[in-house]
């Protein structure tokens, strides 16, 4: 019965993910990575474009780490525009797919773009990624961000959702990922508010992350002197500092080299390897803010961390580290209007001396105010951490005048004009970016950004289209080949659970969850290799085709009272 069961389900499957296969064999390259490798590092750097990284070696006076590695190109544009958002870009690097504006590890729900293929049937579904088809290969997964770690980048490689703001849906997804190191900020969107934080459905994460052994610490000391072969850390209620102000203002963070090492000793643990991924998240905080001492800061923060990184790999062998910028952001130039008519005569200390005389970003800068915004004591912390002592009446005005978290948008423009950095826009740009890698060593064309996806998979000898078949099966049609009735229960709208019944066997599976719920002769709860989600468009639910297959082999029965 079982076998005859599990052959009606396999007609079902392949006329529904033809589609996601499809798309998943093509991509613009061959796939150049004939070596599998144990590991594969992949480093973010969110909004960093060419004039970032030649500002930041100018700044630092020496090559980058980034310099000594092997580089080729890649396209950025999205599925419905040909400047994206960071999550669509980071879902075409996670899951090999262009996605559309805002949607974090689903298909495109809209295409406009022209050449990206139309996703027909599966548009909205969610898509296995990379860290998920690491995890099925039986390799440890990891996540390292210097945002809180529910922010689009991150969560594409982690998630999927519709809504990359739902922080509160993401951070449960996250969880019960059971990825084994992540390491960032963020640690609001776990907590109920009656323990300080911000979510709504009454469940305390931090808990289960404890009852699942995850080691919990919330500041530097405690992550390095963590032994706990899963590690959960939250270093901040949201983002971590600009690496600049770290130093004297907040010292109890990681850097962001120290939260990659730290994850690379604790996955490195497991012989078949690991999968992480590290991401420099305000890069692209400071190109909104036009302000290149934080794109500096964090660039360099970044490129330590690649360093960390690539010399892992040196000492390891059979590991592959991949970095690169998911898409561009604010236009940033060497050179301004200022220097229309004198570009030819731009001096190296012209533009790299008034960077150099700055100690604090803005939001440092909002620190050392303390509340006090008179003219006074403005000239006075701009001059001390900016080296600034010729504010303008419209210069004062802005600084005085800045919102709450708003400060950089003052303060980079000021360095902006004084050092020769030009902008364009406060927003994201379109222009193909550098991709730089070991372990390849040969020349790569440039790519698309969804071809990326496919390089790490191949990398660590798995194929992304059989893990999305064996991740994400839509549950209605296929218990329903089976003999099983799917409903979902929306009576908490906050945590609803999808019931699967048939002949006296009953399943709960809790939405965003890798729990199942199950009631034959006994009751028991099943820990699933993936999570079962919701596509709110469509209002389908995707489950492990593995919640099938459990439910198969449930013993029922007829009533309550027989079992009584």
């Amino acid at each position: 019965m079982k076998n005859r069961n599990a052959m009606a389900i396999l007609p079902l499957l392949a006329v529904y993910l033809v589609s996601v296969a499809a798309f998943l064999s093509m991509s613009g390259i061959a796939i150049c990575a004939e070596t599998v490798f144990r590991n594969v590092i992949v480093l973010v750097a969110d909004g960093m474009g060419s004039t970032h990284t030649t500002l930041t070696r100018w700044y630092k006076g020496a090559p980058l780490s980034l310099d000594a590695m092997y580089v080729g190109g890649v396209r950025t544009y999205s599925a419905d525009s040909l400047i994206t958002d960071s999550a669509p870009a980071a879902t075409a690097l996670a899951c090999g797919f262009k996605s559309t504006d805002k949607s974090v590890g689903i298909m495109a729900c809209a295409v406009t773009i022209p050449g990206v293929p139309d996703p027909g049937g599966s548009r909205c579904k969610p898509i296995a990624s990379v860290l998920e088809g690491a995890k099925l290969s039986g390799r440890s997964v990891g996540l390292v961000a210097t945002s809180n770690v529910q922010h689009a980048t991150p969560a594409a490689f982690s998630s999927h959702w519709p809504y990359r703001a739902d922080y509160s849906e993401i951070a449960r997804q996250q969880v019960y990922q059971d990825i084994d190191v992540v390491l960032g900020g963020g640690r609001q969107y776990l907590l109920p508010a009656d323990k300080g934080g911000t979510r709504k459905d009454d469940e305390n994460l931090v808990n289960v992350l404890r009852s699942k052994g995850y080691a919990f610490v919330v500041n530097r000391e405690e992550m390095l002197n963590a032994a706990s072969p899963k590690l959960w850390g939250m270093f901040a209620d949201d983002s971590l500092a600009y690496d600049l102000d770290r130093k004297s203002l907040s010292p109890d963070e990681p850097s962001l080299s120290e939260m990659t090492g730290k994850a690379m000793e604790v996955l490195s643990k497991n012989p078949k390897g690991f999968f992480l991924f590290v991401e420099g998240s305000k890069i692209d905080w400071a190109s909104h803010a036009n302000d290149p001492v934080g794109v500096i800061s964090d660039v360099l923060a970044f490129d330590e961390a690649v360093g960390t990184a690539v010399d892992f790999a040196r000492r390891s062998g059979g590991t592959m580290v991949i970095a690169l910028s998911d898409h561009g952001n604010g236009g940033m130039s060497i050179g301004n209007r200022g220097t229309d008519k004198a570009y030819s005569r731009l001096r190296h200390e012209r533009v790299v001396g008034p960077l150099r005389k700055v100690s604090l970003t803005g939001e440092g800068i909002e620190k050392a105010l303390k509340d006090d915004r008179s003219e006074d004591n403005v000239r006075k912390v701009i001059g001390k951490y900016l080296g600034i002592d010729d504010l303008t009446p419209g210069e004062m005005a802005a600084v005085r005048s800045a919102k709450p978290g708003k400060m950089n948008e003052a303060t980079g423009p000021l360095v902006s004009t004084r050092s020769c950095v030009g902008w364009t826009t406060h927003g994201h740009t379109g222009e193909d970016l550098f991709f730089y890698y070991y372990g390849m060593d040969r020349p790569l064309p440039t790519m698309e950004n969804s071809d990326i996806a496919r390089v790490m998979a191949k990398a660590m000898g798995f194929d992304l289209a059989d893990a999305d078949r064996r991740l994400f099966v839509p549950a209605e049609e296929v218990f329903k080949r089976i003999g099983a009735s799917v409903t979902l229960d929306r009576r908490d709208p906050r945590n609803m659970v999808l019931i699967v019944e048939s002949e006296g066997k009953r399943a709960e599976l809790p939405l965003s969850k890798n729990t199942m719920r199950i009631e034959g002769r006994t009751k028991t709860t099943r820990t699933l290799e993936g999570i079962t989600v919701l596509a709110p468009a469509t209002g389908k639910v995707y489950i492990p085709r593995q919640a099938v297959e459990i439910f198969e082999n449930v013993q029922g029965f007829k009533s309550s009272k027989v079992q009584e």
